[in-house]
């Protein structure tokens, strides 16, 4: 279902900066038992990308509770949050927009993301990289084609998800999902300063190995790196954690850091 404004309705106006610009940025939870998981984190992801995208948006309040009573109507779902500039005038400008648009709505969780828990997923290189711009580097916005082009090209292979490299042929991410590396007891993962999403789960692992022995590292670093990797996994919050069995002829089938974090990424709230 579709809850637009706080109405349950699944027409926006034609006018609208998300369909007009693709004005706008967005969120994507688990949704639990009915309960929203690590929604503090999700509000706080949407009031900074609305903060660097000056989209006056102020409402958080009502945000939220629209999130935790549309969760409860779903046992376990996905539950995606849109904010827009909103409607008004032509061109470029958004100073005549009166205000922003939230929308929200639910859909079942993947199915297939059981089957990768229990086999691992394997890795194709795609071929579109991902564009360098530090002012829209980390956000979800919603500008999202390299990704769509990214997924048609995945489409066109017998992989589960790409292994994406930006602009200058860094690491950078998966068509939907952020990446670690584990070398020993050294995790690597892409910095996103240029390029990429930095995911929830991304930060939540981040923060979660800095109490541990392992030292995470965020780095720019070739496709070759992973050929030293002990161990190879991708996260976002829905998977939440996922192990990579497989990339072209190089395969990893230790499990050691995908063990400790799968059932703390399971529980996380």
């Amino acid at each position: 279902m579709f809850l637009i404004n706080g109405i349950e309705q699944n027409a926006l106006a034609a006018g609208d900066r998300a369909t007009q610009f693709g004005d706008g940025c967005f969120t994507t939870a688990r949704v639990i038992q009915g309960r929203v998981q690590m929604l503090a984190a999700h509000i706080t992801r949407l009031q900074q990308a609305c903060q660097r995208l000056a989209i006056p948006f102020t409402d958080w309040s009502t945000l939220s509770q629209e999130m935790t009573q549309l969760a409860q109507s779903q046992r376990d779902g996905v539950l995606k949050v849109i904010l827009s500039r909103g409607a008004g005038g032509r061109g470029y400008s958004g100073s005549a927009c009166l205000a922003p648009t939230r929308i929200l709505s639910t859909s079942p969780v993947p199915a297939h993301y059981t089957r990768w828990k229990e086999t691992g997923i394997t890795l194709a290189l795609s071929p579109v990289p991902l564009g360098r711009n530090p002012y829209l580097a980390g956000m979800k916005h919603l500008n999202r084609l390299e990704q769509v082009l990214i997924r048609s090209h995945l489409e066109q292979t017998d992989a589960d998800e790409a292994l994406v490299l930006d602009s200058d042929g860094w690491l950078t991410e998966c068509c939907a999902a952020n990446l670690f590396w584990r070398c020993g007891q050294n995790v690597y993962t892409p910095c996103l300063d240029q390029a990429g999403v930095n995911g929830i789960m991304r930060q939540f692992i981040i923060a979660q190995l800095a109490l541990t022995a392992y030292r995470v590292v965020e780095v720019n670093a070739p496709l070759t790196a992973l050929a030293q990797a002990d161990e190879v996994l991708i996260c976002n919050a829905l998977m939440p954690v996922i192990p990579v069995q497989r990339y072209a002829e190089q395969q990893w089938p230790a499990r050691e850091l995908y063990q400790y974090l799968a059932p703390i990424c399971e529980s996380s709230d």
